[in-house]
C-alpha cells in the first residue's frame, strides 16, 4: 500500500523531504473515502473465511493454484485479470448498452445513443433512435459499480452504483430535458473504494483512467461519482493532460447531462502498467509516465524560477560546488512500521560512496510536483516496501530502483512494484532482508516460524501478515551487505553517464 512526504532540514549535508505513510490509514479502513453499510460486519467474516481457503488451497488441491497477494485482504490471480485481448464491446449499436464484465477486476459498459444523466436516481438513461415496437418502455437495464476492484466484494459494497436503462423512444415521450449538451463522448468512474493511498490512486485510477480514455486524445468528459476536491486538485496536473474538459460531479451536480456516446467504469491491464497489446497505438506504461512528465513540468519550472529569485534575494547565497557532478540518491523513508532503523548510517555510508543524499517522507498534503521533481532527478531511489514505493513512476527509465523487502513480504513486493518497475524500463534491484535485520529477530526464538518460514505464517491469513510482518516490523539494514548494492548502483550511474557523454 502507500506512504508520502514532505521537505525538512535532517543536518549540514543532507537535503531532506517529508511525506506520510497512509498505509495504516487505509487497511484499518479510516483514512479512505469507504462507507460503512450495513450488515457489512457479517460480509466482511464470510470474506475473511472464504479469503482463508483461497490462500490453503494451493497446498490441498491436487492442482496447481496462482498465488495469492500476501499484502492484500483479497488475492487475485494476474493472469487472468488482464482484460481479453478481444473487446467484448468495440462495436456497439446506436440506442444499445454493451456491457463487458468478462474481467476479474472491473466491469467496463458503453452506450451510445440519446444519453442523458439523472443523478438524483443514480440513474443513466439512453433512448434509442429507432422504435423497437410494441412492449415495454424500459427495454434494456444494467448496473454497475465504476470500480476496478471487482473481485473485493466489501470494497465493492462501499462504492455508488449506478443504474444504466435503455428505454424505447416511442413507448413514452416523457426524456428529462438537457440542460447540458456535449459534443464528446463521457467517461464515468469513481474516486471512492482505497482512494487516499497513492498506490491505489495510481493503479485503481489514474492508470486505468488513462488506459480508458487515451483513445479519445483528450476529447472527452470524466463524470466522477464519489467526486472529491481535493482528489481533483492533487491530480490536477494530470487530468488536464488527459481532458480538455472540467470534470463533473455526478451527485453534486442536479443538471441533466447529455452525450452521445459513455463508458461507464475503467479497464484496468495490471499492476502499475499498461499492456501494449491492448492499447490503440500500442501505448506503454512508458507513455503515460510522458503525461506525469507534461503535467508536472510547468509547476517545477515555476519552483525553480522561485528558488532562483529567493536566492538572488539573499544577502550570502550560498552556492553549491561539486554537488550536480555527483549521482542523486533519494531514500524514502518512513516512520512506525517498516522504518529503516539505521537510516543516518545509511545516508553516510551512501555519501561516502560518492553519492548526493536526498531523504524523503512523503506526507499526504505534499505537493506531488515537489516529489516528482526529486525522484525524476535522480539516479537512485531507495525505499522499504510500501505504498510510497508507487513513486517509482516519477523516475526516469534507466535509473535504479532498490526496495528493500522485509521478511513475510517477497511475494508482494516484486509483483506489486518490482516488476511494474522493470516494465517502466527502471534497473530494479530486490533486497530481501536477512532474519537478523528484522526487528522481529529480537521478539522471537532463531528457529521460530516467524522468522524461519516467514510463507507459512502468511499462509494463515491476512490477519497474522498484517499484525506480524506489516504493523511490528522495522528493518536494521546489514550496511556491508547492502553497500554492495549501493556500489553496483554507483559504478552503473557512472557507466552510464560517461556513456551519454562520449555519444555527444
Amino acid at each position: 500500500m502507500v506512504h508520502y512526504h514532505r521537505y525538512i532540514q535532517l543536518r549540514k549535508g543532507v537535503a531532506v523531504a517529508t511525506y506520510v505513510d497512509e498505509e495504516d490509514a487505509c487497511v484499518h479502513m479510516s483514512g479512505c473515502n469507504k462507507r460503512s453499510k450495513p450488515k457489512l460486519v457479517f460480509f466482511l467474516l464470510f470474506c475473511t473465511f472464504f479469503s482463508s481457503c483461497l490462500i490453503l488451497a494451493p497446498h490441498l488441491l491436487p492442482f496447481p493454484t496462482p498465488t495469492l497477494s500476501l499484502l492484500y485482504p483479497s488475492g487475485v490471480d494476474h493472469e487472468d485479470v488482464s482484460d481479453s485481448k478481444i473487446n467484448a464491446c468495440s462495436s456497439v449499436s446506436n440506442g444499445t448498452i454493451c456491457c463487458d464484465r468478462s474481467s476479474i477486476r472491473s466491469d467496463v459498459c458503453v452506450m451510445k445513443g440519446d444519453i442523458r444523466t439523472h443523478s438524483s436516481s443514480f440513474s443513466v438513461f439512453l433512448y434509442g433512435s429507432k422504435d423497437l415496437g410494441a412492449g415495454d418502455e424500459q427495454f434494456q437495464q444494467e448496473k454497475i459499480r465504476p470500480y476496478t476492484r471487482k473481485w473485493e466484494a466489501s470494497t465493492m459494497a462501499t462504492i455508488d452504483e449506478l443504474t444504466l436503462i435503455a428505454k424505447n423512444p416511442n413507448a413514452s415521450d416523457n426524456r428529462h430535458k438537457c440542460d447540458v449538451v456535449h459534443d464528446v463522448p463521457a467517461v464515468f468512474f469513481s474516486t471512492g473504494g482505497y482512494t487516499g493511498n497513492v498506490y491505489h490512486e495510481f493503479n485503481d485510477g489514474l492508470i486505468p483512467l488513462y488506459i480508458t480514455s487515451q483513445k479519445y486524445n483528450k476529447k472527452v468528459v470524466f463524470v466522477i461519482l464519489e467526486y472529491h476536491d481535493w482528489w481533483i486538485t492533487k491530480y490536477a496536473n494530470i487530468l488536464t493532460h488527459l481532458s480538455d474538459y472540467e470534470p463533473i460531479d455526478f451527485s453534486g451536480d442536479k443538471r441533466t447531462h447529455c452525450f452521445s456516446e459513455s463508458i461507464v467504469g475503467l479497464r484496468i491491464h495490471d499492476e502499475l502498467t499498461v499492456d501494449s497489446s491492448l492499447m490503440e497505438g500500442s501505448k506503454t506504461i512508458k507513455d503515460f509516465r510522458d503525461i506525469l512528465d507534461n503535467g508536472y513540468r510547468p509547476r517545477i519550472q515555476g519552483l525553480i524560477q522561485e528558488e532562483e529569485r529567493e536566492n538572488a534575494q539573499m544577502k550570502n547565497p550560498i552556492k553549491l560546488v561539486g554537488e550536480l557532478d555527483k549521482p542523486k540518491l533519494v531514500i524514502i523513508s518512513r516512520n512506525g512500521s517498516r522504518a529503516i532503523m539505521n537510516e543516518n548510517a545509511l545516508v553516510k555510508m551512501a555519501s561516502k560512496i560518492g553519492f548526493s543524499v536526498t531523504v524523503l517522507k512523503p506526507q499526504r498534503t505534499s505537493e506531488l510536483a515537489k516529489i516528482y521533481r526529486e525522484l525524476n532527478s535522480s539516479d537512485v531511489m531507495v525505499g522499504v516496501h510500501g505504498a510510497a514505493m508507487t513513486h517509482f513512476l516519477f523516475m526516469k527509465p534507466g535509473s535504479v530502483f532498490i526496495q528493500v523487502v522485509p521478511l513475510g513480504t517477497t511475494w508482494a513486493a516484486e509483483t506489486y512494484y518490482g516488476e511494474p518497475a522493470k516494465k517502466l524500463g527502471l534497473r530494479y534491484i530486490g533486497y530481501e532482508i536477512l532474519p537478523r535485520e528484522s526487528s522481529l529477530y529480537d521478539e522471537y526464538e532463531s528457529n521460530d516460524p516467524v522468522l524461519r518460514d516467514p510463507n507459512s505464517v502468511n499462509d494463515r491469513g491476512w490477519e497474522f501478515t498484517k499484525k506480524i510482518y506489516l504493523d511490528r516490523q522495522k528493518v536494521r539494514l546489514n550496511l556491508a551487505r547492502f553497500r554492495k548494492r549501493l556500489v553496483r548502483s554507483y559504478i552503473y550511474t557512472m557507466k552510464k553517464r560517461n556513456e551519454m557523454v562520449r555519444s555527444q
